[in-house]
């Protein structure tokens, strides 16, 4: 068994492939200071470049975990969601209030994806 692990510190891994299959950390906004729908958009666009970082696309999401700081800020997302991810290929996906590592972040998407 080949697992291979990308970015790694002693803590943790941005993210690991095994069988044709990438796992990502989660991924927070890159301006922390934009309000949820900022939040979400920059944090879709690292998502984006992750995916294509290791050869895989929008198009191969499996499954996406999403944290928001605030239940109220939920339709909101989705308009950025709904757009971002591509027609008839959304992967599995989970959305859930949590309470943040920081308290300027709004949100944090987690995504499995297979490879191509």
């Amino acid at each position: 068994m080949i697992i291979e692990y990308i970015d790694s510190s002693t803590r943790m891994s941005r993210a690991t492939i095994h069988n044709n299959t990438a796992y990502f950390c989660g991924q927070v906004p890159k301006d922390e200071s934009a309000d949820i729908k900022g939040q979400t958009s920059s944090t879709l666009e690292k998502v984006e470049a992750l995916l294509a970082s290791v050869g895989s696309s929008k198009r191969q999401l499996l499954t996406a975990t999403i944290y928001i700081k605030d239940m109220k800020d939920f339709q909101s997302m989705n308009e950025i969601w709904d757009a971002w991810v591509e027609p008839n290929f959304p992967p599995a996906r989970t959305c859930v209030e949590a309470k943040m590592a920081r308290p300027e972040l709004l949100v944090e998407i987690t995504i499995t994806a297979a490879l191509a």
